[in-house]
């Protein structure tokens, strides 16, 4: 039996430094998103992406991939996100087979409104304590563990990284 590759005290700091920033940012940005606007910050991310889509729509399997959700777990938002008038689901444009989520008017009012404030919690929470060349360090660094956790992520299509 191989003996395990345990973390060094460099490799420890790392890990639980991560691993608490993939607990307190999430958690502190869904406050404030949630006392801004009653929707999560998963919720937001949701509206976020159609916003940034061409014609304010994308197919689900790609919102899926944008927002590294499950179709199962995406589906149960939109409908959320359908009920309160801010998405539509809709046949796509070129291939009615696939199903489309589409940023309505209201939901594209709901973004810029919370926008300001969510882009200021991320400043403040998160970037504020990092200078340019850390934020370079951060994005090379967060784009090698993505392709290593998925090669084909829509990030490093849209960085039009290679995979590692």
């Amino acid at each position: 039996m191989t003996e395990p590759r345990w973390l060094n005290a460099d490799e420890r700091r790392a890990w639980l430094a991560q691993l608490s920033i993939n607990t307190l940012l999430p958690a502190a940005l869904d406050t404030q998103l949630h006392a801004a606007g009653k929707l999560s910050l998963f919720d937001y991310n949701v509206l976020a992406m159609l916003s940034e889509a061409e014609g304010r729509y994308l197919p689900m399997s790609e919102l899926a991939a944008r927002t590294s959700a499950s179709l199962s777990r995406l589906s149960h938002v939109v409908t959320k996100l359908q009920n309160r008038g801010w998405v539509e689901r809709q046949p796509h444009p070129g291939d009615a087979r696939v199903t489309t989520a589409h940023l309505t008017d209201a939901g594209m009012a709901t973004i810029e409104g919370l926008a300001p404030a969510h882009v200021e919690g991320v400043r403040t929470l998160f970037l504020d304590a990092l200078d340019p060349a850390d934020v370079a360090d951060l994005a090379r660094i967060g784009e090698k563990i993505v392709s290593r956790l998925d090669a084909n992520h829509w990030i490093l299509r849209e960085n039009k990284l290679p995979p590692a």
